[in-house]
């Protein structure tokens, strides 16, 4: 890991963190994170683009909303403040905004990653993940210990130590709000996937209880250029402990669709 808080710009409201020069690879973390969970994608990819990775609505230092969100409005906000076309990646709560935006905003999507996107929940999964969503009250403390444990095991590693960091920090109406919206939510429909214009490459990891390989290789079966890449011994928080191999498979679709 390098810093966990880098220096902040602002966009049409949003906080981001922006490096290099080139095409715009646009970078959206997952509930309760922050644009410093790409570090490393960062460093990577702004050797040859310009990176610009974004702090969700309720995230990092952008502002918690004055009224509740939905998927769309979290979309709407970031596709506003996209300086020109790009390349939209997105992790966890991010890949299923990179998605809407992709279907929604063709315009301004020149290709989608979508990293441990979830789609089509089975029933045990909407179960739990909806209970932990009513658990949320908006005004306590988010106590990190479950996510970090889902995340990363037991194991104590700078990774599992940022992201504690990150969750203690958050506002949690900011967070409350989100993980709202990635509960309720059961990733992009049929019909959306067939008709996305752009490239789409869907990764996740072979350990990956919830987003699982199934969900990522269904989703790329439908796109007519979508793809599937499934990372060895990975597990949701691989854009941080397999960065080595995303940040491989990020360059080389960065370099297909932006070049």
């Amino acid at each position: 890991m390098t810093s966990t808080t880098q220096q902040r710009f602002d966009r049409r409201g949003l906080s981001y963190v922006t490096s290099g020069n080139g095409p715009l690879v646009v970078l959206i973390h997952g509930v309760g994170l922050r644009a410093d969970a790409w570090c490393r994608q960062i460093d990577a990819l702004s050797t040859e683009f310009t990176v610009m990775a974004i702090d969700m609505p309720g995230h990092g230092t952008s502002a918690v909303p004055d009224t509740d969100m939905t998927l769309d409005d979290y979309s709407d906000a970031i596709a506003s403040a996209l300086p020109e076309a790009a390349l939209i990646v997105g992790h966890s709560m991010g890949a299923m905004i990179a998605l809407d935006m992709a279907s929604r905003f063709p315009d301004r999507v020149r290709g989608v990653a979508a990293l441990n996107a979830i789609y089509q929940r089975s029933t045990a999964a909407r179960d739990a993940v909806m209970a932990r969503a009513a658990s949320l009250d908006g005004q306590a403390t988010i106590d990190p210990s479950a996510p970090l444990d889902r995340w990363f095991g037991t194991a104590l590693t700078p990774e599992r130590e940022a992201c504690r960091t990150w969750l203690q920090d958050i506002d949690p109406a900011g967070y409350e709000m989100a993980y709202r919206v990635f509960a309720s939510e059961d990733g992009p429909s049929e019909a959306q996937l067939r008709s996305l214009p752009c490239p789409a490459l869907f990764v996740t990891g072979s350990e990956e209880p919830n987003s699982t390989p199934a969900m990522s290789r269904s989703m790329a079966a439908l796109v007519p250029q979508g793809r599937a890449i499934v990372i060895d011994d990975a597990a949701h928080m691989m854009p941080m402990t397999h960065a080595k191999h995303v940040n491989t498979a990020l360059w080389e679709f960065a370099r297909e669709v932006l070049q």
